[in-house]
């Protein structure tokens, strides 16, 4: 089970929308799966844009699992009823590389601090629950390189221990790029170190 929790996390495999109103006050909700702050920011831009005559564009992000990364932004709602819900909702559903924003337009009715943390709370659950979560592994890469006669000792432990090629280059020596979950890194590292005249780096 440790292994399980160290090398998978959950996250989104593709955007989502959700809904919620109060007194006139629309929140729209728009989750999208995230890899870097990059993304992050140019999705709260594109929506912005697209969603110009909007009178809040409130956010919160969480992105990687091995060292997580995240944010909040209330974008002028009174602080913490905005983005601190958002995040909330991302956390209680122990989700990662994600971004949720949500557009609210205003209905002319104040719906107080409690009303707000609601509405944005709700906007968001609402999104995740339509919102198709998937797992995903952490992976680890590194590079071999070998010679030829030494190559069916190799693709012998790529195919046991299930492991990506992504990339190979053979020249006068056999190189590749190498992708394996987490988990059984030093497992499969120790296998290949093993191999005489085999270089392994770590990227």
């Amino acid at each position: 089970m440790i292994n399980k929790v160290s090398d998978s996390y959950k996250s989104i495999s593709k955007a989502a929308e959700g809904l919620f109103k109060d007194k006139g006050s629309k929140f729209m909700a728009f989750a999208y799966p995230i890899k870097n702050e990059e993304e992050a920011k140019l999705i709260v831009a594109n929506l912005r844009k697209e969603y110009h005559d909007a009178r809040h564009h409130c956010y919160a992000y969480r992105i990687n699992p091995e060292n997580p990364i995240y944010r909040v932004n209330d974008d002028g709602e009174p602080s913490g009823t905005a983005g601190k819900p958002i995040y909330g909702q991302i956390l209680s559903n122990d989700l990662y590389d994600i971004i949720v924003v949500v557009v609210r337009y205003f209905g002319g009715t104040l719906l107080g601090t409690s009303g707000l943390i609601n509405a944005y709370r709700v906007a968001t659950s609402d999104c995740i629950i339509n919102s198709v979560v998937v797992e995903k592994i952490i992976e680890t890469n590194f590079e071999i390189s070998f010679p030829y006669d030494k190559m069916n000792q190799v693709m012998k432990i790529i195919k046991e221990e299930n492991i990506n090629i992504k990339k190979q280059d053979f020249n006068l020596d056999c190189f590749m790029v190498l992708s394996v979950r987490k988990s059984i890194l030093n497992k499969v590292t120790d296998r290949f170190e093993k191999i005489e005249q085999l270089n392994l780096n770590y990227l």
